[in-house]
Order: structure tokens, then sequence, then C-alpha cells
């Protein structure tokens, strides 16, 4: 039986592309002394770590969205750099623990890549982001459109998107926090605009059927929807269906030896 009892709860390693490592300890209460030991070591053992925090986590669960993180020595962040599209400059993504950024870097690349491909951008377009996270696609497609509108519901990864549009000199973005089933209505179109082109990248669970049907009612051009999750894929394509025709499909393997693909789908209008 658990009893869920105890000191140490869960020990996370994040690593970037360009030799950057990230670790967050989860601890159950608020006992300095042993904290700090067991940071020590690490830091002393491994001194590759350039991102050092933790949490203190009483609650049922590992999730830390709603706790504070303390960095305890060296950045509050991680970078990777991702080579633009039709070009050989880089961007540079600043991730922050509570930040989601796609795990396999070289296959990030190439996932992002199909979503630009088939955003088919000419330069003029303002484009939602859905599900933005740190805003990697969102800065990625950046200098091919007029303007990029991003919304993620976990406010940290808003900042997180904020910061990378301004470290990579991108002045054509802005960014919302908030859950998307509510940020994402009539009032909101109206004061940033109707989307020409809408990226959606969600989480497994789809996205939420307010989502789609906002999408139905604003009626984009052209949907480009990233899926980890091909059966709620399929669910929400099945909504859209009613205005909007299969143009492309295009896996990739994100996760070599395993079943899990990521799934890119481009919509048009009918």
């Amino acid at each position: 039986m658990r009893e869920q009892v105890g000191f140490l709860r869960t020990l996370t390693i994040r690593t970037s592309n360009i030799g950057e490592v990230m670790v967050i300890l989860q601890v159950t209460y608020d006992k300095m002394v042993w904290i700090e030991t067991i940071l020590q070591r690490l830091a002393n053992d491994f001194k590759n770590i350039t991102s050092l925090n933790y949490i203190i986590n009483g609650k049922r669960n590992d999730t830390f969205h709603d706790l504070d993180v303390v960095c305890w020595k060296g950045k509050p962040y991680i970078a990777e750099h991702m080579i633009k599209p039709d070009s050989n400059e880089y961007l540079e993504f600043r991730i922050g623990p509570k930040s989601f950024y796609q795990t396999n870097s070289d296959q990030a690349h190439e996932l992002y890549k199909v979503a630009f491909d088939f955003a088919n951008l000419q330069g003029d377009e303002l484009v939602y982001d859905l599900y933005t996270g740190t805003g990697t696609i969102a800065n990625f497609v950046a200098q091919h459109a007029k303007k990029i509108v991003g919304l993620d519901y976990v406010a940290d990864a808003i900042e997180d998107a904020k910061i990378n549009s301004k470290i990579n000199n991108i002045s054509n973005t802005t960014f919302h926090a908030g859950d998307i089933k509510d940020l994402l209505n009539a009032d909101f179109i109206s004061t940033h605009g109707k989307p020409n082109v809408v990226i959606t990248d969600p989480p497994r669970a789809g996205m939420h059927e307010s989502v789609c049907t906002m999408l139905l009612e604003v009626e984009p051009e052209r949907i480009v929807y990233v899926s980890c999750n091909a059966a709620t894929q399929a669910r929400d394509l099945n909504l859209l269906n009613e205005k909007y025709t299969i143009e492309k499909v295009q896996p990739v393997d994100m996760f070599p030896h395993t079943m899990h693909v990521e799934n890119v789908v481009s919509l048009i209008k009918k």
C-alpha cells in the first residue's frame, strides 16, 4: 500500500542541444539542511549542471505548475538552438523549469519545418499559434508572417516566449496566457484580428470542443494541426470537417524505437 510519506519525491534532468543541463529536485517539505545537502552534493559531483533548482511539493501529485521553483545555483533556464527556416542563422530558445520543449531537439527542428511548410506563409498573414508553449513555433515562423499571436495556458511559458522573441530580435509576436477555451473568444478575435492561418499544437488531450467551435466560426483559410496523439487529433479533425478539407498529412518520428509519433495535418477551408 502506498502511504505517501517521506522527504524525496522526484529528480528531473533536462538537457539541451548546446550542452546545458537543468536539474529539478522535488521534496515534500521545507527542511533546508537536507535540501542543501543534496543540492551541494549534486553541484560537487556533476560540474556540468548549469541550472540547479528545487521545489517544495506537499501535494498528492508531482505536478508543480502552481508551485514556486527556486533556482539554487546557476541560471533559471537552459537554452536550445534551432536553425531558422530558409537560413543558416539560429534561434535561441530559453526554457524554464515549467516550460514545455520537445525532448528530441533534432527532430523538433524537422517537426517545425513540416509545420512551416504546411502553413505556406507568404509574408502578409496574421497567424495564431495555439498552445504556443515557449513560443518555439511562433518564433520559428515569425519572419515569414506579418504578425504572430501566441496563446498558452502556462503563464511561465508565455513569459519565456516573450523573452525568446526579445533575444532573437523578433518584434512581430504577441503572447497571451490563459485557458485557451476561455481565452479564444469573440472579444479576443475582435481585439487581435481574425487569423489567416492557425497553427495548433495541443497536449495529448487535444483541443477542447469549444476551441474547435471557435475555429469554425473564425474560419481561417488554413489550419496546421500538430499532434502527439493521433486519436484526439482524429476526433478534432472530425469536428473541423464541417468546413475544412485535409490537404496534407505528415508523421514525424520524434521517439525512435517506440510506437509514438507526432503527426502534422494541413487543413484548408472548403
